[in-house]
């Protein structure tokens, strides 16, 4: 490890250690090493798939079945076999250690609730459970049957995942508690996000505007890194976050 990156991690964990109340904020980076590919980017989902073709609130209802079949019988496999990385469990030590608070996930995978997190607000909602349009029953991604496309409620109505499709807005109380964790933190953790997706990206800005410390891992520089985050950390999320909990733990 390089000078640099041990006295980026030493000033990271000096500012956690010192004021505490962390709120998380994560994107696709922080699933990676768990085996789901981004949405965006090189080799990422949009790269293989048209989002306004397959994944469209229009789309779905014009045709669930082609939507289904293509794109989210696809994801259903891959989150069967994801597991929390170690990036994810980091976060639950922090927890444990009263320092974090909450984690703010644009992901639809459900591994931080997964990992042992417990204040998660899915800011995009989830792919791990799944509703009928028709009487609004509830199921798990386990329980669907993916033989048959694309899945059926036994009062006969399509049956979505709780994920937030294009074209849909973030939910209400996703907004405003995500708002509520920005402006009362006191550190937050960008982990894993280009932040560039709107209105997410707005939420280390609100965190910054409130006063809080901005502490970004992600392997690339983004929109934040110069400006916004007060700490950039350069690397993978696992082993950044790994060698940070060493370091706040010493």
């Amino acid at each position: 490890m390089s000078n640099r990156l041990n006295e980026q991690i030493d000033k990271a964990a000096d500012s956690v250690i010192k004021f505490g109340n962390i709120c998380a904020l994560t994107g696709a980076g922080i699933s990676v090493e768990s085996g789901i590919p981004p949405f965006r980017g090189q080799g990422g989902i949009w790269d293989k798939f048209d989002p306004f073709e397959y994944a469209h609130i229009d789309s779905f209802m014009k045709n669930p079945a082609k939507v289904w079949d293509v794109l989210l019988k696809e994801m259903k496999q891959t989150l069967d076999k994801a597991k929390p990385s170690k990036a994810h469990m980091a976060l639950v030590d922090l927890e444990s250690l009263g320092l974090l608070k909450t984690v703010i996930t644009q992901n639809i995978d459900g591994l931080h609730q997964a990992s042992g997190s417990n204040d998660v607000i899915e800011f995009h909602g989830n792919f791990a459970n799944l509703s009928c349009l028709s009487c609004d029953k509830a199921f798990k991604m386990s329980e669907i049957d993916i033989r048959s496309m694309p899945p059926k409620c036994s009062c006969g109505g399509y049956i979505r995942p709780n994920c937030v499709f294009f074209g849909e807005n973030i939910p209400f109380e996703a907004l405003q508690r995500s708002h509520e964790a920005a402006v009362s933190c006191k550190i937050m953790l960008v982990i894993g996000t280009s932040a560039t997706v709107q209105p997410a990206a707005s939420i280390p800005i609100t965190a910054k505007k409130s006063g809080a410390i901005i502490i970004e891992i992600n392997p690339e520089k983004t929109a934040l890194s110069s400006g916004i985050s007060d700490i950039f950390i350069q690397g993978r999320a696992s082993i950044i976050m790994t060698d940070l909990l060493k370091a706040i733990k010493l």
